[in-house]
């Protein structure tokens, strides 16, 4: 009897526990993205050699992933005393972003997590001039214009955050690792768009975005349950 009487007990503190969570539960909105980045053109009002466009659009599979896609536009001038280096191009990005914040807490408003993207860059570089001294005196030339795919990762750490209804702001840390420049190891680029310093394997960059959010789907997220609950669990299916 008393087995019983316990047993029965358990599955009452048990389905209380599950009204609780079940009344606790919120709604929330998988959205659709669209971003633009606010770095770049601010950047290009300190300095006009460097003019760069950024967006992205967004899809969010679940509370906790999130696909992306990003794409761009540079177009980018550097002036040393021996040479001058132009390029411009496009560049593309797509991966995937994880939320490290839990569901319910996040409500659908917040992020703070990681990202991982793979870029690729198409652009045009060339040195409209040059010189070089020697022991015989001092030669000038120039490298016509060639176009040139580069590839690369990233890892992307940010945050985003509701400020109005279907309006976010957020920015993203940009870790990036070079895979190939596209020109060899002999003429490696000053700038690769989307990239950055095509000297280096590893090129850091931010963005600060604006983004446009577009509800498209509704789903219930609760509390995750704690470890005390399945123990209740596993104890009345052993009795």
């Amino acid at each position: 009897m008393q087995r019983i009487s316990g047993y029965f007990i358990s599955l009452l503190i048990i389905n209380f526990n599950l009204s609780v969570r079940a009344q606790d539960s919120i709604k929330v909105h998988l959205n659709i993205r669209a971003g633009f980045d606010i770095y770049g053109p601010a950047v290009y009002l300190i300095n006009q050699n460097n003019l760069n466009f950024e967006a992205f659009i967004a899809f969010e599979r679940s509370s906790r992933k999130t696909f992306i896609l990003e794409g761009g536009y540079q177009n980018f001038k550097y002036f040393q005393y021996n040479y001058n280096w132009v390029s411009n191009g496009v560049f593309f990005r797509g991966g995937i972003d994880f939320n490290m914040i839990k569901p319910f807490e996040a409500a659908g408003k917040y992020y703070a997590g990681i990202g991982l993207r793979y870029g690729l860059s198409i652009y045009n570089s060339a040195v409209p001039s040059f010189q070089h001294d020697n022991y015989w005196g001092t030669g000038i030339g120039s490298i016509p214009s060639s176009t040139h795919v580069a590839h690369f990762f990233e890892v992307d750490p940010g945050i985003k955050t509701d400020i109005l209804k279907n309006l976010s702001i957020g920015w993203n840390l940009r870790l990036r690792f070079l895979v190939y420049s596209g020109t060899g190891k002999d003429f490696k680029p000053v700038s690769i768009p989307g990239y950055g310093n095509g000297v280096k394997s590893f090129s850091p960059g931010i963005n600060y975005y604006i983004i446009i959010n577009i509800p498209y789907k509704s789903v219930y997220v609760k509390p995750e349950v704690e470890k005390v609950h399945e123990k209740e669990t596993e104890s009345v299916k052993q009795q």
